[in-house]
């Protein structure tokens, strides 16, 4: 069995740095937004205003568990601690659904009492300050979570660049408040954006309870894992004599795990079936980034019992 740690562009920022910038980021624009929905009095500003606390939170407990994945594989968990991000991304889900709540229920109150806006144009201003800063932290994890392979990256660049539109619907509603006098447009305009970030949650849970029971590769992953064992296959002499099967897949975090079975002539010697299974493991890691591979040789003919599934009766 071999592994290949990831190994990503000398030039990408760490996970850990990234996230401490997203702290950063996220108490900057609490800031921003705070005193934008202050000045203005919009139910829709102090309702993205509420979301950037969930960025701040999420940001955090992002950091703890990327530097908790981080951690060498040891003797309670010899295959590491990459899955420590899924709790990452699911907590980052539940909290956004606990800020859509708030905001439904703060946006009801003013939707009975509503109050006129005041000072637009500062707490625009501050507001589209805070989604410019915003969105490039998001370009920046999106870019980073790709290159590290990082859950917890992608989630916090997804819930960034949700924010993003949030604040851009907020900036256009509260433009046509002012046009049109219509003062219930603001807080039901806050209901749709905590319905809007209630939908981003939904799917950092889903994504995040997928990996947690060993969901299969991509794909895309996939479709390079069956193209190396072709290419492997038609480029060695004995490939003709091989045969690959029970190929099994499934990612935990950065790392991602393959099993198959490679079947080989009965009469080979233990020598060379083993040659030829580690040059194929080698030519697998190279082909999918991060793979770390168990081949199990068989001779020609005979399969692992181990593989059949039986169906427990009802």
């Amino acid at each position: 069995m071999s592994s290949l740690l990831p190994s990503p562009s000398s030039g990408a920022l760490s996970p850990k740095l990234l996230l401490r910038l997203s702290i950063a980021v996220a108490l900057t624009t609490i800031v921003l937004k705070g005193a934008a929905g202050w000045l203005t009095h919009s139910m829709g500003l102090i309702s993205d205003a509420m979301e950037s606390f969930v960025n701040l939170a999420s940001a955090m407990f992002a950091l703890a568990m990327v530097t908790i994945a981080a951690r060498p594989a040891d003797e309670d968990h010899p295959y590491g601690h990459h899955k420590a991000e899924y709790f990452s991304s699911g907590f980052e889900g539940i909290l956004i659904f606990a800020a859509a709540a708030a905001i439904v229920w703060a946006a009801v109150v003013r939707l009975r009492s509503p109050e006129p806006l005041q000072q637009l144009g500062w707490g625009l201003a501050l507001s589209v300050l805070s989604s410019a800063l915003n969105a490039g932290l998001a370009l920046a994890l999106f870019r980073a979570a790709g290159s590290h392979r990082s859950i917890a990256l992608e989630a916090d660049a997804k819930h960034l660049m949700a924010d993003v539109w949030t604040s851009a619907a907020v900036v256009v509603g509260i433009v046509a408040v002012a046009l049109t006098g219509w003062l219930w447009l603001d807080p039901l305009l806050a209901i749709g954006v905590a319905l809007n970030i209630a939908r981003e949650g939904v799917k950092l849970v889903w994504r995040s309870s997928q990996g947690l029971m060993d969901e299969a590769l991509d794909p895309e992953s996939q479709a390079m894992l069956h193209a190396a064992l072709e290419h492997f296959a038609a480029s060695v002499p004995e490939g003709r004599q091989l045969r690959f099967d029970d190929i099994a897949t499934r990612r935990a975090g950065q790392r991602r795990f393959a099993d198959l079975h490679m079947h080989v002539p009965g009469d080979w010697t233990l020598q060379r079936a083993a040659g030829l299974r580690d040059a194929l493991e080698q030519s697998l890691m190279d082909a999918v980034p991060g793979l770390r591979v168990t081949i199990q040789l068989l001779p020609l003919g005979m399969e692992a019992r181990s593989t059949q599934i039986e169906e427990t009766p009802s």
